[in-house]
């Protein structure tokens, strides 16, 4: 028994496994995936990532596993103590311009989803625009996650200081937001996209749920002077109640992974993904936006997307 558990030990730390598929053994390359904190929207997608590419090909074993979100993601990618990594786009953006710090040989797998930025407060609350905030406690999201950073950018953009306008509160778990707000601790809970545990969770509470974006003028205003931030929105009924298309601003989360991965490996999960984008919209509403097109469109630069990838995505005309 000993011998047989040091030859799986072996096995396993080389990046592979074997399994049993009608006598024969196959080969697995196993993926380390970094997600972020229980409750929020990146583990929900990365849990159904994995489930869905493991069941499309039997040769993967992707395996997520929880971190502090974007900004633990990309040292631990660049040090390659994960393979691929949920990041969100302000986090992305400034590694591959290089704000505040070197900037990251890493590469893109896909484009995940989009995420209009906005704040969410009980129906029966008396806030109703950002400026109505002001002063109050607010839950910014997870320490770590890209959430806090695309809520300074947008209320940068309306000369509004995160941590001096408002009441920060920082989440040692996403999950924890939405209770907050639902007993008074928080006034509201800063979110984006579609789907959202934390937006899903308030919407769909006793004392329901109301969201605020900024306004018309307060995006033209953001989007001056933060160029990088595109017009998003959420479509009517994303959520309970939520009868009316709400206009945002916000930015594509990616997957990411490490500049080393081999050519061939990328490419086998580009493949494999873009053969399941029906599947995987049908598992996780938030996956309908990954698609091949959806990545060609929201990398900063073709480049930047990982060789393998691209090699998949030129065969199937998408870039060029």
């Amino acid at each position: 028994m000993k011998i047989a558990l040091m030859v799986c030990t072996v096995v396993l730390l080389a990046g592979g496994a074997a399994a049993q598929e009608g006598g024969k053994a196959i080969s697995k390359t196993t993926i380390s995936l970094g997600t972020a904190t229980p409750g929020g929207g990146f583990p929900l997608y990365g849990n159904a990532f994995a489930e869905a590419m493991n069941a499309a090909d039997s040769s993967l074993a992707i395996a997520p596993r929880n971190t502090k979100g974007s900004n633990e993601n990309i040292p631990l990618l660049e040090a390659g103590q994960l393979d691929i990594a949920t990041v969100a786009g302000e986090p992305a953006y400034e590694a591959f311009m290089g704000i505040g710090r070197p900037a990251t040989k890493l590469k893109i797998l896909t484009a995940m989803y989009s995420s209009p930025g906005m704040f969410v407060v009980r129906a029966d609350s008396p806030y109703r625009t950002i400026r109505d905030l002001v002063g109050q406690p607010v839950a910014f999201g997870a320490k770590g996650s890209g959430l806090p950073i695309l809520s300074r950018y947008i209320l940068d953009g309306i000369s509004l200081k995160q941590d001096e306008d408002f009441k920060s509160i920082y989440l040692d778990r996403a999950g924890d937001g939405p209770a907050m707000v639902q007993d008074g601790r928080a006034a509201a809970l800063w979110g984006a996209g579609v789907g959202w545990p934390g937006f899903a969770a308030m919407a769909e509470s006793p004392a329901g749920a109301r969201f605020i974006a900024p306004s018309a003028e307060e995006i033209a205003r953001i989007r001056a002077k933060h160029t990088f931030l595109k017009p998003l929105t959420i479509p009517p009924n994303s959520y309970p109640k939520q009868t009316e298309a709400i206009a945002s601003v916000g930015s594509w989360s990616f997957i990411l992974v490490r500049e080393s991965l081999p050519d061939d490996v990328a490419y086998r999960l580009a493949k494999t993904l873009h053969g399941i984008e029906g599947e995987f919209c049908r598992k996780l509403a938030q996956a309908c936006e990954t698609t091949a097109a959806n990545t060609v469109a929201a990398a900063p630069n073709v480049e930047m997307i990982h060789p393998g990838v691209l090699k998949y995505l030129r065969e199937i005309g998408v870039a060029k």
